[in-house]
Formats: structure tokens, sequence, C-alpha cells
């Protein structure tokens, strides 16, 4: 859809009434762990992400290196854990790692081998849904997107922009209501590799739209030929919110430009916004950021790092799993971004 089919006086998609079945799908672990705790990574690990610029990722089937400076949690990774054994694999330039539930994938190109962003996005994405309808889990619940320079280039040319046509392309006619939830991240350091990596299932999630935000896929045309297509966050069949990268955005606006105390604060607000959303559809769910929550902070500017984590204690109650790496975001006037998996319910009937 581009944005000429857009009516302008639809500001956001209904959220369904109905919640997800939590019987239809198990829960999956999602935690940090120390890598001298994580090695040797269970049967039963479906993705184990490594920070970091330096430190070479473990050689084995599961680790995906993600080379991002680490701000706060150096020595961690982010480990997902299905529910029974997991077979891994390769399909053409996929790699991927299942269970009888979920799986995870990974594929990197090297932009070189492609005219530019654009076509190179729309190969990877094409090659992701020709993979996902043979899978045997079809249905993208969450995926991560990091590629170099995000903001070089000017008008319609801006690399974030060229990336979403190209994502526009390759996803083909994915329904807007099964939407994935998604980041975009640009590396502080040049690698020339784009790299995706995903979260499927064999049931769909509910996408969740935040009311405090446009839907993205609905931006108006400044933000470029296509808009950025993806939900705000995918509420699973088990009842665990995958919420996409988040930032000081209200209606398709940045607020606070260039002020990363206040743009954390706004950030912040469009997470319990979101919270609040899935508990409307999963009335058992948890609002609470706490220890069933996973924390990333994507961050512009090392240099605010040691204020960051003073805000991010003042601001947040409770033990909250945290990850800060070092990143450039999809506008220039945006200072920090976060994603968050929320694990917990409100009650054991969840």
């Amino acid at each position: 859809m581009t944005h000429s089919a857009v009516n302008p006086l639809y500001q956001r998609p209904r959220q369904p009434a109905l919640a997800p079945q939590p019987a239809a799908m198990p829960k999956l672990c999602v935690r940090y762990l120390p890598i001298a705790e994580s090695l040797p990574l269970a049967d039963n690990v479906l993705a184990a992400i490594c920070f970091g610029q330096d430190r070479p990722a473990p050689q084995s089937p599961e680790c995906i290196r993600l080379p991002l400076e680490v701000l706060h949690g150096h020595g961690l990774r982010e480990v997902w854990q299905g529910t029974g054994p997991v077979r891994g694999g390769h399909d053409g330039a996929i790699h991927y790692r299942a269970d009888a539930h979920y799986l995870f994938g990974v594929i990197e190109v090297a932009e070189r081998d492609f005219a530019d962003i654009s076509a190179a996005t729309r190969a990877v994405y094409a090659e992701i849904m020709a993979f996902q309808r043979r899978s045997g889990k079809p249905q993208l619940l969450r995926l991560w997107n990091y590629f170099d320079s995000i903001t070089d280039g000017s008008g319609d040319g801006e690399r974030y922009k060229q990336f979403c046509v190209g994502r526009v392309q390759g996803l083909g006619e994915q329904p807007l209501d099964l939407m994935p939830a998604a980041t975009a991240i640009g590396r502080c350091h040049g690698t020339g590799v784009l790299q995706v990596y995903w979260l499927a299932g064999q049931s769909a999630g509910t996408s969740i739209e935040n009311p405090r935000q446009l839907s993205a896929y609905l931006y108006p045309r400044q933000y470029g030929p296509e808009p950025p297509r993806f939900a705000r966050a995918t509420l699973t069949a088990a009842a665990q919110l995958l919420i996409s990268g988040t930032s000081s955005i209200v209606g398709h606006a940045t607020h606070h430009g260039g002020q990363w105390r206040a743009q954390l604060r706004e950030t912040l607000t469009n997470v319990a916004a979101l919270l609040d959303a899935a508990k409307q559809i999963c009335p058992t769910f948890s609002t609470s950021l706490g220890p069933q929550s996973l924390l990333k902070v994507y961050l512009r500017r090392a240099s605010d790092i040691a204020s960051v984590l003073l805000e991010l204690n003042e601001t947040i109650t409770g033990d909250v799993p945290l990850l800060v790496l070092h990143a450039d975001i999809c506008r220039d006037d945006l200072m920090i971004e976060m994603e968050c998996v929320q694990s917990g319910a409100a009650s054991s009937a969840a």
C-alpha cells in the first residue's frame, strides 16, 4: 500500500477484541545471561545474541553476533529458549533453529553485492518471505534489522527511507493486521553488511498499535516513498508482548528533538501505552516493568550513558534486566530508542 491509498482520516486500526489463547503456544524463555553461565547452551536454545565489536561470537550454530558497542551489560548474551528440542539448518543464505512451535532465523548479506540498500533489503525480505512459506512456522512475530549509516543521504535517498522501500517490496502482500513488530537500527561502525534476524511461529500474534502514535505504515509522505512497515508491538499467542523499537514520537512527529532526557521519558510513556494496550486485549497481562521484562536501549551518544543509567534508575521501579548499546537511530533528531519483551502476567491465570 502506498501513501496515496491511505485515507488521511484513518488514524490507526482498531485493536482486536479477542485475546490470544495462551494454551496454543508455550511461552519462550528470554533472558540476558553472562556468557560464562550460558555455555554450554541447552539443547532448547533457539538463538543467543552476542554483542560487541571486539569479542568474537562463539562458533556454535545458535549464536548471532551483533557488532554494536555495549555501554551497559558487558559480557551478556540475549538467550531465547524454546520448550523442547531444537533442530537447526540452513536454506540458501538463511540459517535457522526451530522447535515444535517457534523458529529463529538470520540472514546477512554484503551490500556491495547489490545496487543499493533498497535492492539489498528487497532481496533479503523476499528470501525471508519465501522461506517462511515453506518453513512450517509461517507467522512472522518479530524482526530486527541492522545496517550501516542509517541516516546518510538526503531526501528520498536517505538510507533508512530506501531500506523502507526495499522492505515493502520484499514483504509483498503482507496484510497490515499481521505486520510483525520490528527494530531498524544503524551501526556506528561500518561493516558493509545488512543483517536481519527474526522470530516466527506456528500461530500468528496480535498486532498492537500505540494510541499515542500514528501507525508507522500510515506515516505521511514526508517520511519517504514508502512508510515503515511494522507493528508497534506483537502480542503472541502465549501472551508475551514483543515491543518494537520505540522512541520519542507522538503522532508521527519527533518530540523533544535532540534532548535525551525528555526523549527517554517520552519513550517510556510510549512503552507504557503499549503495555496498557496489551492489557486491553489480555486482561491478565502485567503492565509493570520488572524481572519478567527484558529491556534493550539504543543510545546515539555513548557519552550520555552514565546520565541515562541514573535517569533509568530514577524512572523505572523494580529490577529490570537492561542492556544498553551504542547505535544510530533512524531519525537524526532522535537520541534514544528502546525495545522490550514483556513475559509476565498479572496473575497465574495467564
